[in-house]
């Protein structure tokens, strides 16, 4: 880890895993600038708490039912001025973590949209992500003070709502994301997915209608395809755009037909 000076913000890399000793080691060699990391395990088995171990990083075991309540517990062990999230299959490029240090010299209390690059495999796939299946861009970089956090997390299973305080800024550096190794890692993702968002749906006691969730496969789909633009991407820009229009209503149908 690259210390900072004295009188430089304390920066806090944030981890949060489960069984990912395939891109841990990766993940936590690009953040080495931080000043600090902090590694949450949840109930992993495999050799994950030795990777983190390796790196010295400070760790954090334990088992959380919801993403929301282990994010926050990772986000109070952090002794940082600042943190920056990173999940276990995203890389802070050289140029991130140059902008990142610049900003937070100078930056008030507050929280910074970072850009991301998707990739599935080695594929870099720019445009058609939304509507629930991937993202452009999500708040990474934010502050903590005496005051709290300047970001925290909802109790939602899928995409979990954020509170978000002080000023709002967006850094230019794009994160890596390596969110599919291939079509069939994006299918089994959307089963994943759409199970975590029926059993929301049930907790709420709402689930919604039939109708409504049909009409949301074309709104999706064209939200994705068309307005960002996913036809640049040829086929797998259609399949962003068909997982997009797929995830509510199957995490309808499986809510209504299925338990938790």
């Amino acid at each position: 880890m690259t210390a900072s000076s004295p009188s430089s913000p304390r920066l806090s890399a944030l981890l949060v895993v489960h069984n990912e000793e395939a891109h841990l080691a990766a993940c936590l060699e690009a953040v080495k600038f931080a000043d600090e990391i902090v590694v949450v395990l949840d109930r992993c088995t495999d050799g994950s708490k030795a990777i983190a171990e390796g790196q010295g990083a400070k760790l954090i075991e334990g088992a959380w039912e919801l993403e929301g309540p282990r994010r926050n517990a990772g986000i109070d062990a952090c002794t940082g001025d600042w943190i920056i999230e990173v999940d276990a299959d995203e890389r802070v490029t050289p140029q991130l973590a140059e902008e990142i240090r610049t900003t937070i010299a100078t930056a008030p209390y507050g929280h910074f949209l970072i850009p991301f690059d998707n990739y599935i495999g080695d594929r870099l796939v720019k445009y058609g992500w939304g509507a629930s299946w991937g993202v452009s861009a999500t708040v990474r970089l934010f502050a903590k003070s005496t005051d709290g956090p300047a970001k925290k997390w909802g109790d939602q299973r899928v995409h979990p709502r954020l509170e978000l305080k002080g000023i709002k800024g967006t850094l230019t550096a794009p994160m890596a994301h390596y969110v599919d190794d291939d079509i069939s890692d994006m299918l089994h993702r959307l089963d994943r997915y759409t199970t975590a968002r029926a059993s929301d749906l049930r907790a709420s006691g709402d689930i919604g209608t039939f109708g409504r969730n049909v009409r949301r496969i074309f709104s999706r789909f064209w939200k994705c395809y068309v307005s960002r633009r996913g036809y640049r991407e040829g086929a797998y820009g259609f399949l962003i755009a068909l997982m997009a229009g797929l995830y509510p209503i199957l995490s309808y149908l499986k809510a209504r037909y299925e338990d938790d």
